[in-house]
């Protein structure tokens, strides 16, 4: 579009405009100096500028070129947009417990405290008794075997990492047999016959989508076969017509040809919580009594721990696995092993007294009774309602789920804050609430933003509640 100013009046609107140097000494900027740094404030302003002159140039001005503090708020307004992009606290409003865009499983308190404890130097790899140099897996490996049974344990940064590694050790340039009906996709369109491939390993599919037989798994053995993998389908369920070999199956057979049979369970479900949503969930220990030579899941789903991937079983394949080259660069740093050493000491007090889960965020929320939740609802809402009264607010029943590739088709009974505005679109408004400060998180439906509870914590009410009024406030 072109402007219908003409040129001396461009020219004259140009030199209206303030230098970098004013706007840097405006108390707004010198406050968002403190904030975010004079290089990208200053920066920030120069391009405020550069759009301002474009906006003459084109359509005529936005912002009154003489008016320094509209500009400087443009600016805090620009730099506050770049700032969305460093990590910073979330309420997750989207009834999804394990949402992996909001980096999953939440973490303890005990776990939190670990990490700090350990963001300095730490004996990561050092034994305080004997001085000496240790493996960084040690740190959390006698947890792991007391509470699954296993001889021994590895830890890695993901359970695709996890995968990889027990394909370049055991089946590099050889043959993995996997049932037809495992062969899954995770997050981010990764899927499993892509990672087979990337480290060097050949799949054997056998079986169908939705019947695999042990017999199946027999006639794909020959010389070339390096494993026998068994793939927990976490993130989808096959109902109707199915059949699958189990386990303790698989195991005789690779104990007749010594293979080693591999099972990945991926979500990581201890065995401890008496959820009963947990119920159908395959759990390490059954694994390890079954006889499987290696079994793999997710320290974070439904162990609740941070994002590592987790490997137990038998010692002598273990040590193979720690002694890999790629065993180093899937490795996981010491804040994550502190943390995931904090949430096993968790599940080792289970033992004794089971509300020790409930300092897990993952297990209080699954457990936490809906009428709990409208009653916190009621509250917010009565308050939002007596403070902004021209917007529409109320409780509504809603539905909220695990989410996180775990636990497919699983619901549980929530309520939610539902927010409407004659004026604003519900996009819009979901997407003020995102922006605030803290940012609130939830979902669209049926035009109207719905705020489920049942991911925030109770003591969080008065944040969420203040983050949703100042929002209201903004716009109206």
């Amino acid at each position: 579009m072109t402007s219908q100013l003409p040129p001396d009046e461009i020219l004259n609107l140009f030199r209206k405009l303030p230098s970098v140097h004013d706007l840097l000494q405006t108390k707004r900027l010198q406050a968002a100096e403190q904030q975010f740094g004079r290089v990208r404030t200053r920066e920030t302003a120069r391009l405020v500028l550069d759009q301002q002159r474009n906006q003459i140039q084109q359509a005529g001005p936005q912002v009154d070129p003489e008016d320094l503090e509209a500009f400087a708020e443009t600016v805090v307004e620009l730099l506050d947009q770049f700032n969305q992009v460093q990590i910073r606290k979330v309420l997750n409003a989207t009834g999804i417990l394990l949402h992996t865009g909001l980096g999953r499983a939440p973490l303890a308190p005990q776990a939190i405290a670990a990490m700090n404890e350990s963001a300095g130097y730490c004996n990561v790899e050092i034994d305080l008794v004997s001085g000496k140099r240790t493996q960084r897996s040690q740190i959390v490996e006698a947890d792991l075997c007391s509470l699954t049974g296993a001889e021994a344990a590895h830890v890695v940064n993901n359970n695709a990492g996890a995968t990889g590694l027990l394909l370049a050790a055991f089946a590099s340039g050889r043959e993995v047999i996997v049932s037809q009906g495992e062969l899954i996709e995770i997050g981010g369109g990764f899927r499993l016959p892509e990672v087979f491939e990337a480290f060097g390993t050949k799949l054997r599919a056998v079986g169908t989508t939705n019947r695999t037989r042990v017999n199946d798994y027999a006639n794909a053995i020959s010389d070339d076969t390096g494993a026998i993998i068994m793939v927990h389908t976490s993130n989808y369920q096959v109902v109707g017509f199915t059949e699958q070999a189990n386990l303790k199956e698989l195991v005789r057979l690779g104990e007749e040809h010594d293979i080693p049979v591999i099972h990945d369970i991926g979500s990581g479900s201890l065995g401890s919580s008496p959820i009963k949503l947990l119920e159908s969930e395959p759990h390490v220990r059954n694994s390890i009594r079954a006889g499987a030579d290696l079994v793999l899941f997710s320290g974070d789903k439904l162990l609740g721990g941070p994002q590592c991937g987790v490997i137990v079983g038998k010692k002598t394949l273990i040590q193979k696995l720690e002694r890999h080259p790629i065993s180093r660069a899937l490795r996981v740093d010491k804040v994550t092993l502190a943390a995931l050493q904090a949430t096993l000491a968790i599940y080792r007090l289970a033992d004794s007294d089971p509300h020790a889960l409930d300092s897990i965020p993952f297990y209080k929320m699954m457990q936490v009774p809906v009428e709990k939740i409208q009653l916190r609802a009621a509250k917010i809402v009565e308050r939002l309602s007596q403070s902004h009264p021209d917007w529409q607010v109320n409780v509504i029943e809603s539905i909220a789920s695990v989410g996180g590739g775990s636990l497919p088709g699983s619901e549980m009974p929530s309520c939610a804050v539902r927010i409407q505005h004659s004026v604003y679109d519900p996009d819009t408004i979901a997407q003020r609430l995102r922006l605030g400060h803290p940012s609130i998180v939830g979902r669209v439906q049926d035009d109207a933003v719905l705020l489920d509870l049942r991911c925030i914590q109770p003591e969080d009410d008065d944040l969420f509640c203040n983050a949703v009024s100042q929002m209201c406030s903004r716009s109206s």
